[in-house]
């Protein structure tokens, strides 16, 4: 059997890779009675925030390949959780809309969202919090 490698516990890439795993495994159990995705949460998250948008408008808030989000979006839809609509100055675009059962959801949706966000951030300072998102929004 190989020895793993001395560093590894200081890589940047295995570090953020287990990070993401913690967060979006306890996010995804949070969701799972929803029927939800993390990646479908974000996009209704980005929806509640801005209705009405295209797919590739959603796309590029939530920084999302077009491959990708295809899939969700017709996932999201075949479940009713949101709605698409030509749009009426244009019949070859979609708009998307969160549907009545993702407004519906919206409030406690977004309760859950804040609860894994608070678990995440809990053992850290105020001011490494601060530093936490600066540092990560800087990765992105």
């Amino acid at each position: 059997m190989s020895k793993l490698p001395e560093d590894l516990p200081e890589c940047m890439v295995f570090l953020l890779g287990k990070a993401y795993q913690k967060a979006h495994g306890d996010f995804a159990k949070r969701l799972k009675p929803y029927g939800l995705t993390n990646m479908q949460h974000l996009v209704l998250e980005g929806l509640w925030y801005r209705e009405g948008m295209t797919a590739a408008e959603i796309g590029k808030l939530l920084i999302l390949d077009k491959a990708t989000l295809s899939g969700v979006l017709e996932r999201m839809s075949d479940t009713g959780w949101i709605i698409k609509k030509q749009d009426p100055d244009d019949g070859r675009v979609q708009r998307i809309y969160p549907s009545e059962k993702a407004n519906q959801a919206k409030d406690r949706l977004i309760a859950e969202r804040k609860k894994a966000n608070q678990k995440i951030l809990k053992p850290l300072k105020p001011e490494e919090r601060i530093l936490l998102k600066r540092l990560l929004r800087y990765l992105i």
